[in-house]
């Protein structure tokens, strides 16, 4: 592959509780940990960034697809992403679920373009095989 772009972001202080800040300077974060974790949960943390990221691909994957398919997107389109924190015996894990909304497209011709989506995301990509995507077409 060739590479179009490389965002560069480097981790400071205390990583869940440290910043975090890109090379061109468009990115200045700092960081939390989630309460559910023993954080203050009061700024963002690593997994709402993966999910803004997540989601943010997948809908561009989608909207793509759509295009290519010559599907018309009426009303407004949604993809939420939901990226789960969990832990077994083994250590921490992540998971993702997708909720995609895609008013007046056919059930069919939706599911459809999830797949193709999905199968194009580089996030999806990146985690196939690796973490439990769940995708979930609602109305």
């Amino acid at each position: 592959m060739t590479v179009l772009y490389t965002a560069e972001v480097v981790s400071s202080g205390d990583g869940r509780t440290g910043r975090v800040s890109s090379s061109d300077g468009v990115l200045e974060l700092r960081l939390d940990a989630p309460k559910e974790v023993g954080g203050a949960g009061e700024r963002t943390n690593p997994e709402q960034l993966f999910a803004a990221g997540y989601a943010a691909c997948f809908h561009s994957a989608l909207r793509l697809s759509a295009r290519e398919a010559r599907v018309v997107l009426g009303g407004e389109p949604t993809v939420t992403a939901r990226v789960h924190l969990e832990r077994d015996d083994s250590g921490y894990g992540i998971s993702a679920d997708l909720t995609v909304r895609l008013p007046g497209v056919a059930p069919e011709t939706a599911r459809e373009l999830v797949d193709r989506a999905h199968s194009r995301c580089p996030y999806s990509r990146a985690v196939r095989g690796n973490i439990r995507v769940g995708i979930e077409l609602v109305d």
